[in-house]
């Protein structure tokens, strides 16, 4: 998990910029404008990312799909301040200074190994120096919701792959971020394992309604977990389609994806998303391989 602060600039680049929090569930939180993304490699310059605007609302839970290479996490790393754009205007509302601006999960679980399950769960909260009754109530609640608490005083090589990502999403959710940005984090999970996890993540993001913006390739879980989907194309990155998501909440996993709408919502994301994944692979094989 990393966070970051917000206004953060770079000379000669872009200001990621804060604005203060407008009242209304369907304020603007994230606002993205004409971002571009460029790198410059030994054969020039590599556009990544390439002119996206973008208006994400306060509690959505939003999704990008695209093929391997389409500057999803690049993207996502921007949101976060590990990137800086080339171009264009990220502005995030905050509600207040005293939350960090975002938290971050990625594939890995990117835990402390030499930390117990609590003490990395209380990470965050510890470094903004949060009393200790309190950070005691926040990480006992997310541990509870993620089913750890009986290994709170394990390390990280004790537990299973799937633990060790709810371990992650503890962290991330009781830090109490302004945004949750999540780069395919049950992407190395077995099936089964993957799906109790999105099972969990809707659990506890009903009680929060955070602002969540999440990568994924799977279309499937795209669609399960997300009030809007954002389609990229291949390289360079840009909005190929903005897909609604029109499912109810809460949700079940397995009821959701035995519907027909179900079946008939992901075979139309996929014929967005088919001609992209194409041209993905024969760009890849047009530079032999190298990304």
């Amino acid at each position: 998990m990393i966070t970051s602060s917000i206004p953060r600039t770079v000379a000669g680049a872009p200001a990621m910029t804060a604005a203060t929090a407008q009242p209304g569930a369907d304020a603007c939180k994230i606002g993205i404008k004409n971002l571009v993304k460029q790198f410059q490699t030994k054969d020039g310059v590599f556009t990544a990312v390439d002119n996206v605007s973008l208006d994400i609302p306060s509690g959505e839970f939003f999704t990008i799909v695209g093929p391997s290479g389409c500057g999803k996490t690049t993207l996502l790393r921007i949101l976060a301040g590990l990137e800086q754009a080339s171009s264009g205007s990220v502005e995030i509302t905050r509600s207040g200074q005293q939350r960090p601006a975002n938290s971050m999960v990625f594939q890995g679980d990117s835990l402390f190994p030499w930390m117990t399950v609590w003490d990395n769960a209380a990470y965050g909260l510890k470094m903004r120096k949060v009393p200790a009754a309190e950070i005691r109530d926040v990480v006992g609640h997310y541990l509870e919701r993620t089913g750890l608490t009986r290994f709170r005083n394990a390390y990280p090589h004790q537990l299973s792959g799937g633990m060790r990502q709810r371990v992650s999403i503890a962290r991330a959710f009781a830090n109490d971020p302004e945004i949750l940005l999540m780069d395919e984090p049950f992407s190395a999970l077995d099936e089964q394992n993957k799906t109790l996890l999105q099972e969990e993540l809707l659990r506890i993001w009903e009680e929060t309604k955070k602002t969540v913006v999440f990568i994924t390739h799977s279309v499937d879980e795209a669609v399960t977990l997300s009030d809007r989907i954002m389609i990229m194309t291949a390289h360079p990155g840009r909005c190929k389609a903005l897909i609604d998501v029109p499912f109810e909440r809460p949700r079940r996993v397995i009821e959701l994806r035995s519907q027909a709408e179900y079946g008939e919502l992901v075979y139309r994301i996929w014929g967005y998303l088919r001609d992209e994944v194409q041209q993905a692979k024969c760009q890849e094989e047009k530079k032999g391989g190298v990304k």
